[in-house]
């Protein structure tokens, strides 16, 4: 069972960046997909970005939401069995509690595969991020 601890959350100024992390416990965590979602107060749960878990290679599928592309990235080091989200260029709609999460992924997948918060088997507990105008 794999236990996911975000963290780099914060203030910002809009036009700022943040890198927020997510470290997971578990031996075969190149074997999961992870995916970063965001919730803003009073709003339903979205997909931000995906990441495919590379298994023995270095080689990723990423996928965005349109809101986000060109201004944040997702990478990962599976020998530190961490994900990481840059986030640059930040407005402030972006203003959101930040969730990682994990799913067994046997293969590459599809970009269906990742933006559907209700396939992942792993949550962490979210990190704020807050971006002032």
């Amino acid at each position: 069972q794999a236990q996911l601890v975000e963290s780099g959350g914060g203030l910002v100024q809009a036009g700022g960046s943040l890198t927020l992390s997510c470290a997971a416990s578990g031996r075969t965590f190149s074997s999961y997909a992870m995916g970063w979602f965001r919730q803003a107060p009073g709003k339903e749960r979205d997909f931000v970005a995906g990441i495919s878990g590379g298994g023995a290679t270095t080689y990723y599928t990423t996928y965005y939401a349109d809101s986000v592309k060109g201004r944040f990235t997702i990478s990962r080091d599976n020998a530190k069995n961490t994900v990481y989200l840059q986030m640059n260029s930040l407005k402030p709609e972006d203003t959101a509690v930040y969730y990682c999460a994990a799913k067994y992924l046997a293969r590459f997948g599809y970009r269906s595969d990742y933006i559907d918060g209700g396939s992942y088997d792993y949550w962490g507990q979210g990190t704020q991020v807050t971006v002032s105008s």
